[in-house]
C-alpha cells in the first residue's frame, strides 16, 4: 500500500480548497494584503496624526482609521461586487452583498474582450479566471481612501469624512477598479493596471487635489 510523501493538509482534497486554488499564491497575497493594511493601520494613522497640528492630530488619525474600518463593511456589503462583479454598464459592475460561502469559494472571472490598437490591429482575448481575494482587494480600496484622506487633513471635520467615505468609494473607485480590472471598457480597449498606478495612486491623487481644492476655494471666501 503506497502512502502519499504530501501532508493532506497540502492536499487540495476538500470544498475549503478547489483545485484551482493555489495555497502558495493564497499564503502569498494574504501576506501581501496584511502588508498594505499594515501601511494603513497602524501607519498612516500614526503620520497623519504627526504631521498637523496638535488641535487637529484626533481628528486626522480618526480621519485614516475610520476610513479603513467604512471600507471593510461597504466592501463586503456592496462594493466589491461592482468593482469586480458582473457588468451593470461599460464602467461599473452590479452591487450586492459579497459574504456567502458559494461565492467566497467560487472563481473571479474577466469577460472576453476584443481589444483594438492602432493600425487597424484586433486581438480576441479568451475569458480567463484570475484570482482576486476579496480580502487582498479590500486593503487596497481602504488604503486608496487613506491616501486621499492626506490631501483633507486640517481641511475637513470628521463628521463629513463620514459620509465622503462610503460615497466616494461606491461612485468613485469602484468605476476605476470595474472599468480596469474587473473587465470594463478600459480592459477590454487593452489598458492594463498591474499595481494600482492608475486605480489607486492617480484616481486618489486626482481626488484629493479637486477636494483640497475646493475647500480652500470655500475657506479664502
Amino acid at each position: 500500500m503506497s502512502t502519499s510523501a504530501v501532508p493532506s493538509a497540502y492536499l487540495n482534497n476538500s470544498p475549503a480548497t478547489p483545485d484551482w486554488l493555489n495555497k502558495g499564491d493564497n499564503a502569498w497575497q494574504m501576506i501581501a494584503a496584511t502588508l498594505v493594511g499594515l501601511q494603513s493601520v497602524p501607519g498612516l494613522v500614526i503620520l497623519y496624526g504627526s504631521i498637523v497640528k496638535k488641535k487637529w492630530a484626533v481628528n486626522s488619525a480618526f480621519m485614516a482609521l475610520y476610513a479603513f474600518a467604512a471600507v471593510v463593511i461597504c466592501w463586503v456589503a456592496w462594493a466589491y461586487k461592482m468593482a469586480f462583479g458582473q457588468k451593470l454598464l461599460p464602467f461599473w459592475g452590479k452591487a450586492g452583498p459579497a459574504l456567502g460561502q458559494s461565492f467566497l469559494l467560487a472563481q473571479a472571472t474577466l469577460p472576453a474582450s476584443t481589444h483594438y490598437y492602432h493600425g487597424g490591429k484586433v486581438t480576441e482575448t479568451p475569458m480567463v479566471a484570475p484570482f482576486y481575494p476579496m480580502a487582498s482587494m479590500c486593503v487596497f480600496a481602504a488604503i486608496t481612501l487613506i491616501l486621499l484622506a492626506g490631501s483633507l487633513l486640517g481641511r475637513m471635520n470628521i463628521r463629513a469624512w463620514m459620509m465622503f467615505v462610503p460615497l466616494w468609494l461606491t461612485f468613485s473607485y469602484t468605476v476605476g477598479a470595474f472599468s480596469l480590472w474587473g473587465g470594463g471598457f478600459l480592459f477590454q480597449w487593452g489598458v492594463m493596471d498591474y499595481s494600482g498606478g492608475y486605480v489607486i495612486h492617480l484616481s486618489s491623487g486626482i481626488a484629493g487635489f479637486t477636494a483640497a481644492y475646493w475647500f480652500v476655494l470655500n475657506n479664502s471666501k
